[in-house]
Parts: structure tokens; sequence; C-alpha cells
């Protein structure tokens, strides 16, 4: 079990009083992977946050992030096959397969509204490893498990359900390839914390394709630095291997040239080249930080809405209000990126 104490300590008093503050006015920041979601983590669900001014542990950890329903020898709940089982089944049956790809994601994305929001879900005790949860999403795990099963469906089917043990492997690598740099789990540094560079990553194996050049955005001026300059909000830093790492990928991340985004006043000028189930990423006006909240497009009445898992104690939403006057109304977010995901053959 985790000690509060300890997550207490871990988080300055410069960073709460920042966090706390930011809170109001923008969604919080995706998974572990968006490097603002340590510190919003830490001072959002760590710290009070119940109605009655008590702290209140998720139910993961409360049972010490061991879930009573794990299956044997799996990083899976029955819980987590029964919601994916139902996917695949209803995805065949509405054929997803026939679909564009980012169509399919889209309505796959929409089955997603109501699930629970929970923040940290990729962190768990001991070395790195590849969690799945589709019981709660953030909304970068939102992203990553949408476009997996629809490459699920459109890959395997339901002709693979036959063989629990095997689906979920091709399930896990489906995951695996997204969210680790290269497709491979190497330690806490592996995982595309960034997602400048998850994007960047899954371009380079065509999985996605960035667009937000060739919608009219701009080069990004700022450098991405918020990990490395806030070592103590991240215990897996404390390692100098780890850190130098980070540092790595930060540096290379501030010498792409692809790197850029569309500025929100001109976003409402450039959605007609925006389709559903493009990857959009809400880009951060926080000093060091890339990207501070993630989603999918979603027309809706010829207006360009956002799917995304939007605050802690809420759940998965198609946003009230239009994306380019959502963003408009957030005060730290400056933009947004866009990607379009692609049809790409099943990992082997």
């Amino acid at each position: 079990m985790i000690s509060i104490n300890f997550v207490r300590v871990q988080v300055s008093m410069r960073l709460r009083s920042v966090f706390r503050t930011q809170l109001g006015l923008m969604p919080v920041a995706s998974a572990v992977r968006n490097p603002l979601s340590i510190g919003v983590l830490l001072a959002v669900v760590f710290l009070p946050h119940s109605r009655s001014g008590k702290w209140s542990p998720p139910t993961d950890l409360r049972a010490g992030f061991v879930v009573s329903d794990t299956i044997a020898g799996t990083v899976w709940t029955r819980e987590d096959w029964r919601i994916f089982e139902a996917k695949v089944r209803w995805g065949a049956r509405q054929r997803l397969d026939t679909l564009p790809i980012g169509l399919a994601i889209a309505r796959l994305a929409e089955t997603f509204v109501g699930t629970q929001y929970t923040p940290a879900t990729l962190e768990v005790p001991g070395p790195e490893r590849l969690v799945v949860n589709l019981r709660e999403l953030d909304c970068v795990t939102l992203v990553e498990n949408v476009i997996a099963l629809a490459r699920f469906i459109r890959g395997d089917g339901t002709v693979a359900l036959a063989n629990p043990s095997r689906a979920r492997e091709r399930y896990e690598s489906y995951l695996r390839r997204m969210r680790y740099r290269g497709g491979v789990i190497d330690g806490y540094p592996s995982r595309l914390h960034y997602f400048s560079e998850w994007l960047a990553d899954n371009e380079r194996h065509g999985a996605v394709l960035r667009l937000t050049k060739e919608l009219g955005g701009i080069v990004e001026p700022a450098s991405i630095s918020f990990m490395s300059s806030h070592v103590k909000v991240y215990r897996q830093l404390g390692d100098s291997g780890a850190l130098a790492a980070i540092k790595r990928v930060e540096a290379a991340l501030n010498a792409d040239p692809r790197r850029s985004y569309i500025p929100k006043a001109r976003i409402a000028s450039l959605t007609t080249g925006i389709r559903d189930g493009d990857i959009i990423a809400a880009t951060s006006a926080l000093p060091g930080l890339d990207v501070a909240h993630t989603g999918i497009a979603l027309w809706q009445n010829g207006e360009l809405h956002l799917l995304h898992a939007p605050l802690v104690g809420k759940s998965v939403e198609i946003s009230q209000r239009p994306l380019a006057e959502r963003i408009l109304a957030i005060h730290n977010q400056d933009g947004i990126m866009v990607a379009r995901v692609l049809d790409q053959p099943p990992p082997s």
C-alpha cells in the first residue's frame, strides 16, 4: 500500500499551489505518460478531494493495486475481459471492419461515454509493465484503448475470442506498440510520456500521420523540459540513468522540425480538415510541457466536438462546446495538435 505521507512529501508546496490553481480551468492531464499528470495526480488524487474533505483512495489503491478478480497469470481482470469481449462482438455486429478506420474509431469511442475517469492507472508497483484497464480511463488511455480495440476488431475479429489467452496477447501487442518506444518495454523511460513523442513514435512505425503542419499549424517555439525540471515529482527519476534517458528524449523532441501546433485562435477556421476519429492533443501553455489533454475528434450537427475523459470525478464524455470554443475558454491550453490513425497490418 502506498504511504500517503510519502506521496505528500513528493509534492513541493510550490507545485501543489500551481496545480490546484490550474485545475478549475483545465482538464486534468492524461495518465502518467503526460508529465503534467504526475503533479495533477498528486495534488488531486492523493490529497483530499472527497465531499467530506477526507482523502479517499481509489479502488485499486485500497486493494494495494491488486484487483481481486485478476485472471491468474495475466494483467487482466475478469471485468476487463468482459468489457473487451463485449466491445469486440459489438464492433463485429456493427461491421466496423468495413468502415474507414477513423469512422470505426469514432463509433467505437462513443460506446465508452460514461466510463469512469481515473488518473494514474499505469502507475503500478514494481518494474515497468504493460497495464490493461478498460474499466477506468484517462484521456490518453482512452485514445489508446479505442485504437487498439478498433485494430483488433478489424484485424482479428470475433473468431480470435475462441482462444482467450491468444486474444489477450494480441490486444496487449496493440497497446504495447502504441505506448512504448518502438513497442518495447525497457523500463520507465521507454514509456512514451510526452504525447509529442507518442505521436512521433507512432508515426514512425506507420500507425498515425501527424497533420498539424499540413492543416496550417506553425512551429512550436517552446522547449520541452517538464519532467527533467521537476525530478522530485517523479519517483522513477531518482535513478540517474532514467533521468539521463528522459533528458535525451526532451532534447530529441526539441530538435524535431515537425513539432508544431495550431494556435487556438485559428482552430475554428481549420476544422474542415479534421475527420471523425482523428486524434486531438490540446497543447499546454505551462512552461516545459507539450500537451495538457487528449481526445478523439467527433463531428455532430456540423460542429467538431471532442470525445474525451475530462476531469477527476467525471467520466468519458462528448464536449458540450465545439472544440474551438472549448480550447478558447481554457486559458492554459494554447492550441491543438492533430493526427490521423492509419490502417496497418496486425503485429506479428
